[in-house]
């Protein structure tokens, strides 16, 4: 087992990538390897079983996306391609949310159809006869939540036997959501030989437990640990007043183009986008009730600016890919510290940087000192209102510690 550093690797082409990929890349303006897709690509073209430990937003999807569609379409040069069901497909991503299936199925869809890939996203909350319509036209590659492909498998739909690539993304919030049991019993089911690429921010625990146990002499690489996270951050936490709480939020978010604000339950998001209407910031909300169609069309609004607010509980923005966040708020305490880098993470993305805010109510500042012990952050908890003048720039703004609450 071995775990490596980043080296620059210049090009793709230079990782094995094939011709065809290599030029879908470049037309999107993609020509530069990120580093956990330079320390991966070359072992998962190989055939290696790969164990990636990076962050949310790193470039796991090419990472990983690259080798398996490269080798599911050399696997299938010259073969014919089943159609019917149980659709069987080749190659199988499995992942924690809807959310991130089909963020992931929109970044390998144009690569897939380069190199003649059929490539369908079944996920939970979503038209199932569509979905099954879609299996029956014949796919090769299959991204899902590991309960919808469960349920597929069960209606005689899909077939995960001739797997010959399977990739288990954000392996410890699969773990956290409890889809562990779901996970094995799809990893017993496989009927060929298959490698696996395995990506997670964590590799301990129960995570740590499936690789020992079903993945074979794998090659660990990683990158971006937790310090170099939060140094790419800058980190505010202002003490404010429960009644003042909402116009706080809406002062930063006034300021910004993107803001992403996270609450703890899916009522308390509901209630913040009314407040915030309220203070004349348009606003909407992602979470577990809402209709799928919903909360895509929330994730696309905000994707492309349209939408300046978007309040999300954990579960239901984790995995998310959205460019250019200027600002995540912790308008909720986070539950623990890996809590705060997995919201956090949705700003300062791969090398960019960006503004984490935490708003603490009195009696929360010991939490917030916790938090930041644990993650070796030293940030003044400073008292602010919310006709602060200063919350128009964060960035450049920097409290000191003759101002803190404590």
């Amino acid at each position: 087992m071995t775990t490596d550093t980043y080296e620059t690797a210049g090009t793709f082409e230079s990782l094995g990538v094939a011709d065809l990929l290599v030029k879908e890349l470049a037309d999107q303006g993609i020509t530069t390897p990120f580093p956990i897709q330079a320390l991966t690509v070359a072992d998962g073209l190989a055939g290696r079983d790969v164990c990636g430990k990076a962050k949310t937003g790193s470039g796991k999807t090419l990472a990983f996306g690259l080798p398996l569609l490269q080798r599911t379409a050399a696997a299938l040069d010259g073969e014919g391609r089943a159609r019917g069901h149980p659709a069987r497909p080749r190659a199988l991503v499995l992942l924690p949310t809807r959310e991130l299936a089909v963020q992931v199925h929109d970044v390998l869809a144009p690569l897939a159809k380069r190199v003649s890939l059929r490539i369908a996203a079944i996920y939970g909350g979503a038209d199932v006869d569509r979905q099954v319509a879609k299996l029956r036209k014949g796919v090769d590659v299959v991204i899902a939540t590991p309960g919808r492909l469960i349920d597929m498998g069960d209606r005689g739909e899909l077939s995960v036997a001739d797997v010959e690539v399977l990739v288990l993304d954000e392996a410890d919030r699969m773990a956290d959501m409890g889809f562990m049991p779901q996970v094995e019993w799809v990893l017993r089911r496989l009927g060929r030989s298959h490698q696996t690429l395995l990506f997670s921010a964590t590799l301990d625990g129960a995570v740590d437990r499936l690789v020992r146990r079903y993945l074979h002499d794998p090659v660990h690489h990683e990158v971006a640990s937790s310090t170099q996270t939060v140094s790419a951050m800058v980190h505010r936490f202002f003490q404010v007043h429960q009644m003042d709480k909402v116009r706080v939020a809406a002062s930063i978010a006034r300021a910004e183009d993107k803001t992403l604000i996270f609450v703890r339950t899916k009522r308390g998001a509901d209630r913040l986008v009314e407040q915030l209407g309220d203070e004349g910031v348009r606003a909407a909300a992602i979470h577990g009730d809402l209709r799928q169609s919903n909360r895509e069309r929330a994730l696309a609004d905000f994707a492309s600016g349209t939408l300046p607010v978007l309040v999300a509980t954990d579960v239901a923005a984790r995995g998310l890919h959205i460019e250019a966040v200027d600002v995540v708020v912790h308008y909720d305490p986070p539950e623990d510290h890996k809590a705060y880098l997995h919201r956090s993470g949705r700003t300062a993305r791969a090398g960019s940087t960006g503004v984490v805010v935490s708003l603490v109510l009195w009696n929360q500042v010991v939490e917030a000192e916790v938090v930041q012990r644990r993650l070796g952050l030293r940030v003044p908890i400073i008292e602010v209102f919310s006709n602060d003048p200063r919350l128009q720039d964060l960035g450049e703004w920097e409290p000191s510690y003759e101002e803190a609450v404590i």
